[in-house]
């Protein structure tokens, strides 16, 4: 537990500008830290939570985050070789409908 607590310390902090980051938890709050450094992370962020959950780990809960971003959606998609399709940020994004129509 105080390798995570030590890892998790290395991320950056804009990364919980709205959390109390003491109260992050490695493992409870897994999805949130992953969507966090999918969507807002450096490099340096993104090394942090391969080495903490590996890519099978984060690729697995990514697949169930609902409003991952498309970039995000993309590049996770890529490096673990699981479809888009198969994610739900993707399924569900295809059926909300926009604000606006962009021309």
């Amino acid at each position: 537990m105080d390798q995570n607590r030590n890892l998790l310390s290395k991320l950056s902090p804009h990364l919980f500008w709205d959390v109390d980051r003491s109260t992050v938890d490695a493992v409870k709050n897994k999805s949130f830290i992953i969507q966090r450094v999918l969507e807002y992370g450096f490099m340096s962020d993104w090394k942090v939570i391969y080495a903490l959950y590996g890519i099978s780990e984060i690729a697995n809960t990514a697949v169930n985050i609902k409003d991952l971003d498309q970039k995000s959606l993309a590049f996770i998609s890529m490096l673990s070789k699981i479809p888009e399709e198969k994610f739900l940020s993707y399924t569900s994004k295809q059926s909300a409908p926009p604000h606006w129509i962009d021309k």
